[in-house]
């Protein structure tokens, strides 16, 4: 089984962006949505270009967050940002995804599939709504759902729906990324019980707030050893 990838998402500070340098991380997300931790094009330019000093081989990729974006919003943002993954967030639908992706061949699109307390995707069976996407993206990303915004809600689903969706992933060569909740206490859990193919993190690597460097260190620490 291959080591899951790791997205710390929600970045904001350049300094902040500077102490993480040595952690072998595979993405970093910039959220354009409305949200705290919500960055301008001119800002995610700046935390984009420390990206090229990575000390770990490879720099992460740079991925963006939308919610229900305009294809102008991207073509904009995109002609200031270099983006490798535009992660889209919202109601957006399939054939809308196709649009992204065509628009957009430079950059991998991943759709986010909120998850409902009971385990279910929101509004659709799992096995049914991967098939309605297997064409339009390139990958997948559960999120537990919260009625009030499009994620970074800080709270788990019932990882137990994850092989269904997994499945139904396989099927389709689509990678599937497990958010909603992570900290460094809980992904070595996930890791080990469901394996999926990659992580993403925000809240659970704060404090305060902000980014906090020994969390960031402790999550891929964890990750490490699952």
């Amino acid at each position: 089984m291959a080591e899951a990838l790791v997205k710390i998402c929600g970045l904001q500070d350049v300094e902040v962006l500077k102490s993480m340098k040595s952690l072998p991380l595979d993405y970093i997300g910039f959220v354009f949505a409305p949200s705290r931790r919500r960055v301008t094009a001119e800002q995610a330019a700046l935390l984009a270009a420390e990206l090229s000093g990575w000390e770990n081989g490879k720099p992460p990729g740079a991925a963006g967050v939308f919610v229900n974006p305009e294809l102008q919003e991207l073509q904009e943002l995109l002609a200031v940002v270099p983006l490798d993954v535009i992660q889209l967030h919202g109601q957006e639908s399939p054939e809308y995804c196709r649009k992204v992706k065509q628009a957009f061949p430079q950059a991998k699109v991943w759709k986010a599939i909120t998850v409902t307390g009971s385990g279910q995707a929101a509004g659709t069976e799992s096995g049914s709504i991967v098939d309605s996407y297997a064409d339009t993206v390139d990958g997948l990303l559960l999120d537990t759902y919260d009625p009030q915004a499009s994620g970074g809600s800080g709270r788990t689903f019932d990882w137990d729906r994850i092989p269904f969706f997994q499945q139904a992933a396989a099927r389709h060569g689509l990678p599937l990324f497990v958010a909603g909740g992570l900290h460094p206490d809980n992904v070595g859990e996930l890791l080990k019980s469901y394996s999926p193919d990659g992580v993403d993190v925000s809240s659970g690597v704060e404090s305060s707030g902000i980014k906090d460097i020994a969390k960031m260190t402790s999550f891929m620490e964890r990750v490490k050893q699952s």
